[in-house]
């Protein structure tokens, strides 16, 4: 560990959630931060990254210059990855275990305007970790040490999968439910029949996990929750709903659907759920925007 020092880092996706990268690791002198980008991004973000009312401005860097980057941040949406995996290839060369160090985040994170915003002092952070011993090894040890004193929030953890799974658990049942009714989190609160779609979400989830081997009352008492939040607080596919973008549903009870046939465990709230986000990605696409059309005759079925 004590040779293993990360000068280098290059993150890819300057969203929300690499938002909180760059406002943290920009405090740091002693290192090269920059961003991934081709194009019309790389020249926007060329003219900084507005975080928190504060413009930052990493170096801007297209895939051969991130080569021989000691650290890959990745931090693209789900959509956004298969095109990803290209940049990832040519700045690390492969892509294996050896190389991908799991993690996670919990920043609850949004754009106003040409910027982003966050609560650092109740944003959980990301926490990360080995998938077996040594739990800290010299990469552990390396980001602890990138992370210190920056006022990134992180943790290590030896039960990285179960964290993944009570990540994923999170989403499913705290961002779904929100993004169909097109209201605040305080709806899980303040609605019973809100708190129950939830529920019902959760417990087919867990079910899923079970036969799977995932035990995710490991993370219950450390990761039972995100960060906190106002009751006004919209999640990730409502903001993606709001602004007309596709989801990540396919990731959350899309995945889900899959893993329960595969198991031949039901999962009705989560296949009504992916179904009623997908048709609401229809509707902003104006698939079925039938506006003036007065004379088009259909016919339930």
């Amino acid at each position: 560990m004590k040779d293993m020092k990360i000068k280098k880092v290059a993150v890819l996706g300057a969203g929300a959630v690499g938002s909180y990268v760059i406002w943290g690791l920009s405090k740091r002198e002693d290192i090269r931060l920059g961003v991934v980008a081709e194009g019309a991004r790389a020249k926007r973000l060329a003219q900084g990254c507005k975080i928190n009312d504060i413009t930052y401005y990493p170096e801007v860097w297209n895939q051969q210059e991130a080569k021989g980057a000691d650290l890959l941040i990745v931090a693209v949406k789900y959509g956004a990855l298969p095109e990803a995996l290209e940049s990832i290839r040519m700045i690390t060369a492969e892509i294996g275990d050896d190389k991908v160090l799991r993690s996670l985040i919990k920043v609850a994170s949004h754009k106003e305007g040409d910027g982003y915003y966050f609560n650092p002092e109740t944003t959980v952070g990301i926490i990360f970790g080995e998938l077996k011993e040594p739990y800290k090894s010299e990469r552990v040890q390396a980001i602890e040490a990138l992370f210190y004193d920056t006022g990134i929030h992180y943790r290590v953890t030896e039960y990285i999968q179960e964290e993944m799974w009570s990540k994923f658990r999170l989403n499913v049942c705290n961002n779904l439910p929100q993004a169909i009714l097109g209201a605040g989190v305080g709806c899980y609160v303040d609605s019973i029949h809100m708190k129950a779609i939830s529920d019902g979400l959760r417990n087919e989830l867990e079910a899923v996990a079970k036969a799977k081997g995932i035990d995710m009352s490991k993370t219950d008492e450390s990761s039972g929750r995100g960060s906190a939040v106002p009751a006004s607080a919209r999640y990730s596919t409502l903001q993606d709903l709001d602004a007309g973008r596709h989801t990540e549903i396919d990731m959350f009870s899309g995945a889900l659907m899959r893993m329960g046939k595969e198991l031949g465990i039901p999962v009705p709230y989560n296949e009504f759920t992916y179904h009623m986000i997908k048709a609401m990605e229809e509707k902003n696409d104006r698939k079925f925007d039938y506006t003036g059309e007065r004379d088009k005759t259909t016919w339930a079925k």
